[in-house]
């Protein structure tokens, strides 16, 4: 400012415009420099999502492929069993009980055999009465069975018959395959319908479901079968669709326990030489307060696990029926003998107990062996 008064001016700055221009546009390509910065990142994250997912399913895939069990576990038990229960009532009971042990521990096949010795193949005879020697195989051959069929089937395959006629005491087994109405599941059990398929079509199946199944093939009516239902069904069809597929298929690719299949054995050789499996059995196991302590047993590898139990005077009544065997010591027959319930506090261990007893304690042996099949569980 001078001092005559005058106001000086100043004059603007021409380099400020320019500054402000640089400093808009600067500010603009960091904006869209963190735009684009913020773009890749998601892009990342979504491409990292994307391999975590596909990695996922890979191993969802591979656990798929490891649900199903390869391997069976078979036990084995003399009919005589039943000859320990005092009325038919109390012996329908007892064989429930055997199934339901059988079924917690995910047997796949319960051999009847007889103490006696005498040829029991089939179960065409009945039942005569408590204390009738022979037919006690008979009678718990059929209740095993009727209690594993699912309750659908039923009236089918098991028409009334004095050996069932307390059937109504036996606690249901509910496993896999015993469906409800509307349970959904890849698999069921059905009946081949007695109905005349169409012209390049498959039977019709009931299995226990509000529709019926169309199956891919033509099949003999009244027969049992196992069916895998196709995935998608339009609920709009008059049927529904499925293929038939071998028993032991749920078991080895779906990985669910499906019941217990039922043989009986005219002796304990028998239970040995009649085995279903092409090379037999490749691990037995015998159970004697006589044999080794479970406690320090290991399992070898194995495809077919077979456990034998005796009856009221142990294996060695057995041994000694049996014509066929030479040997006097049941312990020659198996690969392990075992005292499952070794310092047992009573005389004697039931037979329906010694199955719940040995099984238990065999289960962690066989998760030892297979430490991937359903997170150790016999079931899957």
């Amino acid at each position: 400012m001078s001092t005559d008064g005058a106001v000086m001016k100043i004059k603007p700055d021409a380099s400020q415009p320019e500054e402000a221009v640089r400093w808009k546009k600067r500010k603009a390509e960091l904006k869209e420099k963190n735009k684009q910065w913020k773009k890749a990142k998601v892009l990342k994250q979504l491409e990292k999502q994307k391999q975590q997912e596909a990695a996922e399913s890979t191993k969802h895939e591979e656990n798929q492929s490891k649900t199903g069990r390869a391997y069976t576990v078979s036990v084995a038990l003399p009919g005589s069993v039943l000859d320990n229960a005092q009325s038919p009532e109390l012996r329908t009971y007892l064989a429930g009980q055997i199934a339901r042990a059988c079924v917690v521990f995910s047997v796949d096949e319960i051999v009847v055999f007889d103490e006696q010795g005498e040829d029991v193949k089939s179960v065409e005879g009945e039942f005569k009465g408590v204390g009738r020697k022979g037919q006690a195989c008979i009678q718990l051959a059929r209740i095993l069975q009727y209690v594993e069929c699912p309750q659908y089937l039923r009236k089918w395959f098991f028409p009334v018959h004095k050996d069932l006629q307390y059937a109504g005491l036996l606690n249901p087994l509910d496993s896999p395959h015993h469906m409800r109405i509307d349970e959904e599941s890849e698999y069921r059990e059905g009946i081949v319908l007695n109905k005349p398929p169409k012209q390049g079509k498959g039977s019709l199946v009931n299995c226990g479901m509000r529709k019926d199944v169309r199956i891919d093939k033509q099949l003999q009516a009244g027969l049992r079968v196992t069916v895998q239902l196709n995935k998608s069904q339009n609920q709009d069809f008059r049927l529904y669709k499925g293929v038939v597929v071998a028993p032991h298929v749920p078991r080895t690719q779906g990985g669910l326990y499906w019941g217990y299949t039922v043989r009986l054995a005219s002796c304990l050789s028998s239970v040995f030489t009649e085995s279903p499996h092409k090379d037999g059995y490749d691990l037995t196991i015998g159970t004697s307060e006589k044999g080794s302590s479970l406690d320090q047993a290991t399992l070898s590898p194995f495809k077919h696990l077979l456990i034998v139990f005796g009856g009221l005077q142990g294996l060695e009544a057995s041994l000694d029926a049996d014509q066929n065997l030479e040997v006097t010591d049941p312990s020659v027959l198996f690969d392990l003998y075992l005292n499952t319930c070794p310092g047992q506090g009573s005389r004697t261990i039931r037979t329906e107990e010694a199955i719940l007893i040995s099984m238990a304690g065999l289960r962690p042996k066989i998760t030892a062996v297979f430490p991937d099949v359903s997170s150790g569980s016999l079931k899957n």
